[in-house]
């Protein structure tokens, strides 16, 4: 094998995996895009996620809301006991 048949031969093996590689990315990309459906999905789930925080976010306001008062009346009571 002269040189010239090296550099044929390495630049067709150069081709053929960049062709391999080619196809193989775009089999991949063609198998896993997301559908108009899916995303619709994923927003639904998004503002369901959302709205679940929000809830959260109220509820835990509210605990700590109710512990200060709990704190509060308790002093309260405590400061009636030792007046008593």
């Amino acid at each position: 094998m002269n040189r010239t048949d090296f550099i044929i031969a390495t630049a067709i093996v150069l081709f053929l995996a960049f062709l391999l590689g080619w196809f193989a990315s775009w089999l991949f990309h063609r198998l896993t895009r997301v559908t108009h459906a899916g995303m619709g999905e994923l927003e639904q789930m998004a503002h369901e996620l959302h709205d679940a925080e929000e809830s959260r976010d109220r509820a835990l306001s509210y605990l700590e809301d109710r512990e200060l008062e709990m704190t509060r009346k308790l002093a309260q009571c405590e400061a009636e006991l030792r007046a008593a």
